[in-house]
């Protein structure tokens, strides 16, 4: 028998429809395993290397470099090594946590705020691929998560906590904090093209961006960066974050001419999968959107909009980061919390009804991936006499839901797609 891939599956799945539902959410997170999609998109032949149907011939280059940064990166670092093994001449990663590697070393940074940590890593990561020559292949890992964990330089990371600090209050798109994170860094907005000119760059893209904006995932190291410094400066100044030190990010075209991006892994490839799973249990599935960047309010709004359809079974699937603007410190919890919570208000769930909503790397800001929401969830409040309101006011859904026993814990997954949400509805 297969292990499930949630650690508390049997214990929340206490009746027929949240069974469904978390083997649902089991499907996606499967779709997305690091090491799966790369034995899957890479395979080696010789010399001659073959990337999504895409050949490179190893024999035309003297080094072989990796480097990488996010949450999927060490994984990814580790099933590239069982790919390539020896022709890595060197290599460095980081990641949130180590992988046992031979010829990559790795590092362990922080997230979502960067520290010193990540730019210890960043300087090894710089030393691994300056100085390349034309006759270099760097293989670069790229994942979600990135934006914090690579760092140039203190000054990066100084800037780049503050500029986390002043969003958190804003609410704003991951497009808008990563247009100004380009402008903070030497490493993104293409910068590290820049560095390792005029090698050979072949980008290995883990994307945790809705819509499909690769360019934005860990801020862009290996896309050209079309954003400017005013583009930064304008952000700045309509959100009122504050002063910092801007860079112009590369422009010159020849940086650019030698870079093969290939997307590995997307939000798509997870909600497809979770689609597929529900459609052999023979359940009506629609897909909402994988670009739901909505407040929280209006994502539900059309997450559940045939939610009084009382005469069809269905499953209705989304992914996305929904805006949450958090106005006080002290509670416990991320997007995905916040949303279960904000269906117990609503009270969207009806007694057929199951809504989930988790982090696909695992960690929605705690231990917990997210919840599973249901009649059940609503009746254990009651009789704990739990506020919703006061929970929601504080940020503190963690322990609303740690109290009724729904939270959801699958540890880190070594994957990063977005967030992902399921409402099944089944008689």
């Amino acid at each position: 028998m297969q292990k499930s891939l949630i650690k508390n599956f049997e214990k929340l799945a206490t009746s027929s429809n949240r069974k469904i539902a978390l083997e649902i959410m089991e499907a996606g997170i499967e779709a997305i395993n690091t090491e799966e999609v790369i034995s899957k998109s890479i395979s080696l032949e010789g010399d001659i290397l073959n990337i999504n149907g895409e050949n490179f011939d190893l024999s035309l280059f003297e080094k072989i470099k990796v480097v990488g940064f996010g949450k999927s990166s060490p994984e990814a670092a580790l099933a590239l090594e069982k790919i390539l093994g020896s022709r890595i001449s060197s290599g460095a990663v980081v990641g949130l946590s180590k992988v046992d590697t031979k010829y990559i070393e790795t590092f362990v940074g922080t997230h979502p705020k960067p520290s010193s940590e990540n730019v210890i890593a960043g300087e090894k990561i710089f030393e691994v691929i300056k100085d390349s020559t034309e006759k270099d292949l760097v293989i670069v890992l790229v994942s979600g998560g990135g934006s914090a964990l690579l760092c140039s330089s203190e000054d990066e990371y100084i800037q780049g906590a503050k500029l986390y600090d002043a969003f958190l209050g804003a609410g704003k798109t991951i497009t808008e904090i990563n247009t100004v994170r380009k402008h903070l860094s030497f490493f993104k907005g293409g910068g590290l093209l820049k560095i390792a000119y005029p090698a050979t760059v072949v980008g290995l893209i883990f994307s945790d961006v809705p819509g499909d904006i690769f360019k934005d995932v860990a801020s862009g190291p290996t896309y050209k960066d079309d954003t400017t410094i005013e583009d930064a400066k304008k952000i700045i100044i309509e959100n009122d974050l504050g002063e910092f030190n801007l860079i112009e990010t590369p422009k010159e075209d020849k940086y650019f001419e030698k870079v093969h991006n290939f997307v590995l892994v997307s939000n798509k490839i997870a909600v497809e999968a979770m689609a597929k799973k529900a459609k052999i249990l023979e359940l009506e599935t629609k897909i909402i959107s994988t670009d739901l960047y909505d407040d929280v309010g209006n994502a539900l709004e059309k997450i559940f909009y045939n939610k009084d359809d009382t005469e069809k079974e269905f499953v209705n699937l989304a992914a996305g980061e929904p805006k949450i603007t958090v106005s006080k410190n002290g509670g416990q919890g991320g997007r995905n919390l916040h949303m279960g919570l904000s269906v117990v208000k609503e009270k969207y769930i009806d007694e057929d009804s199951v809504f989930i909503s988790f982090a696909s790397d695992g960690m929605d800001n705690s231990d917990a991936a997210g919840a599973i929401v249901d009649k059940d969830t609503i009746e254990k409040a009651m009789k704990l006499n739990l506020n919703v309101n006061d929970y929601l006011e504080k940020f503190d859904s963690y322990n609303f839901f740690q109290k009724t026993g729904d939270l959801i814990i699958t540890g880190k997954t070594g994957a990063n797609v977005s967030d992902l949400m399921i409402l099944l509805t089944k008689k």
